[in-house]
């Protein structure tokens, strides 16, 4: 393609030539108009840090009908539930997997010390509370981990509980047996 003009300057005889020319028009207009410049600023955090008087964050987490308070503070990994070491709460390793998947996908394992309160629902609910309530502490602590956080499902809480029971049932769904006769 050639684009040929009777201005002698302005000769263009390729596409890129075109281009050239055409990056040469804008940069003349931006020169004119000579907008002053403004320093390029770091963008804000979306949230900031919150923190008690004795450095730790604090978050309730919820699952089932257990409900779990966590306390959150820099340290070397120790997490303690009900007063008790978690491996001995929660003896079920699928458990403490559970409880350490907000600091797997954050990559802080062993960087922070857990003091947490756990009452109600079983041991697999309290686990998923305690799991809810870590990584709100987590964000909390560090904001810029919330989007890593978030992306997993972490900070949602599952809403699923048991179905109450129903009269003239057996449980919630199960009728009583039949009998023809």
């Amino acid at each position: 393609m050639t684009i040929n003009t009777d201005d002698k300057e302005n000769t263009a005889t390729s596409l890129a030539d075109l281009d050239k020319v055409a990056g040469e028009a804008v940069a003349e207009a931006a020169a004119e108009t000579e907008a002053p410049a403004q320093p390029a600023q770091p963008a804000p955090p979306l949230r900031e840090q919150e923190i008690d008087d004795l450095g730790r964050a604090y978050a309730t987490g919820r699952r089932k009908d257990a409900v779990a308070r966590v306390w959150l503070k820099p340290g070397k990994g120790a997490i303690t539930v009900n007063g008790r070491d978690q491996a001995v709460y929660f003896a079920r390793p699928s458990l403490r997997l559970v409880i350490n998947q907000p600091f797997d996908v954050t990559e802080r394992r062993g960087q922070y010390d857990i003091v947490a309160t756990v009452k109600g629902g079983g041991l697999s609910g309290q686990a998923g509370a305690v799991k809810h309530a870590i990584s709100q502490a987590l964000t909390r602590y560090e904001p810029a981990l919330r989007g890593a956080v978030k992306a997993e499902g972490f900070l949602t809480r599952d809403s699923r509980v048991v179905e109450r029971k129903k009269y003239g049932r057996a449980k919630a769904r199960r009728s009583f047996q039949f009998s023809k006769r």
